[in-house]
């Protein structure tokens, strides 16, 4: 996989004098990202109370602000989690559709600003917990190379240390990485683990202790308690907390099961609340809870099954397939993407609109709510406002990310920051929204430069129809030419910022 590297040269006319508060006035950051969640699947969100009971983060609404539209500028997890670090759409890099696969490189070029890289040459501590799906390496990895670092990876992008699983919690990896090394690792002997992983194929055989997918949210979250309890009050910290659930397997550890109304997938959720509980604790038990901006949201939709469509796929003992606990969680009540069209991967609402709370006492108002649409790819921006760091040049880093921080105050905005918003599905279709309009080019990735299909293009109008079934491509042409042009022009440019 390739990968393109920022001009020597741009980097160095990148000087940033910083300004704003001091190092120990500045707030901390904690960033928590569920995996797979979608917009209905939370209390303050909508979700009935039968199904589901989040009280942590229906706390961090209460107690802050809570946005109607936000949006992951990805439907799959790998492309939203690399535009939130690089304030840039994944499509520009060599991703095109799809997700990393488990031997993959990295996908950051180590020489482009992240968030964490900005934070910390301003003084904080910076820290990675969970999942990272984002690669390792320079090259594909090979499933006999078991001893040599996992590097280049997070510590190389600005993170001063890692804790976490490499892909998902059921891939065939099968333990944990600590910083660059796998956790634990004895030796470099081969060991034939015969359980088979969710995916099917047999863990990778490290010799060291393998991940239980059972426990891995409480191992995950112990290790959050404890990193959170080592940081000094007087250096501001930034926490980038990745959620292994509700990603599939479906895995509810024994606290959560049987604690929801929605079957296994609905205590898998419930996992995800206990874990912000345990965090707010840790946070305000060290005396940081008063200055630290806390965020919650998703890095796409939830899966939602149509009652059409075949759901059972076989899967190893003792695993559930995702669709058969979703399928199961919808009967019982809940609905994964409240009343969004599609689900995880797909180009519709219910694969981009997730929830996003944010609390920060006495500086955003309590029990506010925003519709401004913003998206998860502003988060560079937004922070870099936030503790009074420029942004890097738009040909260095930050390419697609715009300020929102007025919005995520609770200030009123008579004019947006972001005009319009560029969306990007699994397999590599593309969409533009901007106000009520939402355009999709209908072309797959692979599709590129051929003929566009007869009838692939949509349009829709969400403020009347926002279940997207009125197609109005062919009486609204001029909204589409526009909508087009905006997308043409930032692949033109490289940016749209």
């Amino acid at each position: 996989m390739t990968r393109e590297l920022i001009p020597l040269a741009l980097l160095l006319s990148w000087v940033p004098e910083f300004c704003g508060a001091s190092p120990s006035q500045r707030p901390n950051i904690v960033i928590i990202l569920a995996d797979d969640l979608g917009y209905g699947s939370v209390g303050c969100y909508g979700a009935a109370a039968g199904a589901i009971k989040t009280p942590h983060i229906d706390r961090l609404a209460q107690e802050g602000i809570r946005f109607t539209d936000a949006c992951t500028p990805s439907s799959l997890c790998t492309p939203t989690r690399y535009a939130l670090i690089t304030g840039r759409y994944c499509w520009r890099t060599s991703l095109k559709s799809g997700v990393l696969g488990p031997l993959d490189p990295l996908l950051i070029e180590t020489s482009r600003p992240t968030i964490a890289s900005m934070l910390r040459r301003i003084g904080y501590s910076t820290g990675i917990i969970g999942k990272w799906h984002l690669g390792f390496g320079v090259g594909v990895r090979q499933r006999t190379d078991l001893s040599s670092p996992l590097s280049p990876g997070p510590l190389q992008v600005g993170f001063d240390s890692f804790f976490g699983i490499p892909q998902n919690h059921g891939e065939w990896w099968g333990i944990y990485v600590d910083n660059e090394a796998v956790w634990g690792l004895r030796s470099t002997n081969h060991v034939d683990y015969p359980q088979p992983s969710y995916y099917g194929p047999r863990f990778m055989g490290f010799d060291a202790p393998q991940r239980d997918d059972w426990t891995a949210q409480t191992v995950l979250a112990d290790k959050t308690v404890a990193w959170i309890k080592r940081q000094s009050v007087d250096r501001p910290f930034f926490l980038y907390f990745a959620s292994a659930a509700i990603h599939e397997p479906i895995t509810p550890t024994r606290e959560a099961r049987g604690t929801s109304g929605a079957g296994l997938y609905g205590d898998w959720i419930r996992d995800v609340d206990i874990s912000v509980g345990r965090i707010l604790k840790a946070l305000d038990e060290s005396g940081f809870g008063d200055n630290t901006l806390v965020i919650f949201t998703s890095d796409n939709g939830g899966h939602q099954v149509d009652a059409q469509v075949t759901r059972h796929r076989e899967v190893p003992p003792p695993y559930t397939f995702v669709m058969d606990a979703v399928w199961e969680a919808q009967e019982k009540g809940l609905k994964p993407n409240g009343d969004w069209r599609g689900q995880k991967g797909t180009i519709y609402e219910g694969g981009f609109r997730v929830p996003f709370v944010a609390r920060w006492p006495g500086h955003i108002p309590p029990n506010s709510e925003s519709g401004q649409m913003i998206c998860l790819v502003d988060m560079m921006a937004t922070l870099a406002a936030l503790v009074g760091a420029p942004l890097p040049p738009s040909e260095v880093g930050g390419e697609d990310s715009f300020d929102f921080l007025p919005a995520l105050l609770g200030k009123a905005v008579t004019s947006p920051s972001r005009k319009a918003l560029i969306l990007h599905s699994g397999n590599g279709t593309f969409a533009v929204r901007k106000g009520p309009w939402k355009w999709i080019e209908g072309i797959p990735a692979k599709a590129q430069g051929k003929m566009v299909p007869k009838g692939a293009e949509e349009l829709y109008d969400l403020s009347h129809d926002p279940s997207e079934n009125d197609n109005l491509i062919r009486s609204r042409p001029g909204v589409a030419d526009e909508l087009r042009a905006i997308l043409n022009r930032a692949r033109d440019e490289g940016r749209s910022r």
